[in-house]
């Protein structure tokens, strides 16, 4: 399967998966609890290579995702919606698709609440100023509140790329290192 289709089909599993969710935590007034709930798997699975080997490994069985899945969010005190959504997605071996799922719902909210959401990849990690000049400087240019989800990438050394819908702004440094390099092999 090509590359883009399997990145397709991950984003439409994504989404009905998200959706489904959203629509559960709408019912029962918890869309921010579970935001809050799906940020913090997010950042456990980008912090912890055991956790990133078990959701994007198909060598687990579904039982094996199900039980250290089901472990991870009692300890983490998970709501039971988001640990028994998370089992769920773990017994249909779909854990690979979860960081999709929780950008999907993330997305879900915001347009429930008229936000936008900008996904903004930094060198480094950014000062609660730093994110609040950011958001403000991304009102002015879209005219709507907007959310931001920060990834961060040292491999930038330096900058940030912002991605809003379908605009995407590049003032990375390794962006622009790259611009010098390509113009100046075309001078030489």
């Amino acid at each position: 399967m090509p590359v883009a289709d399997a990145s397709q089909v991950i984003s439409g599993v994504a989404e009905r998966y998200a959706s489904s969710l959203f629509e559960l935590a709408l019912e029962a007034g918890a869309i921010d609890a579970v935001a809050a709930d799906l940020s913090r798997f997010q950042a456990m699975i980008d912090e912890s290579d055991d956790l990133k080997r078990l959701v994007q490994s198909p060598v687990f069985t579904a039982e094996d995702q199900v039980k250290a899945i089901g472990a991870l969010g009692e300890k983490a005190g998970f709501s039971a919606m988001v640990l028994n959504f998370l089992k769920v997605v773990a017994s249909n071996r779909r854990l690979f698709a979860a960081p999709g799922m929780v950008a999907a719902y993330r997305q879900a909210v915001a347009r429930h609440k008229g936000e936008l959401t900008a996904d903004v990849t930094t060198a480094h990690a950014l000062s609660a100023e730093q994110e609040t000049e950011l958001k403000a400087a991304l009102k002015s240019v879209t005219g709507k509140e907007v959310s931001i989800s920060v990834t961060v990438d040292p491999s930038l050394l330096g900058g940030l790329i912002v991605k809003v819908g379908s605009r995407q702004i590049d003032t990375s440094l390794r962006t622009k290192l790259s611009t010098l390099k390509l113009a100046l092999k075309e001078v030489g």
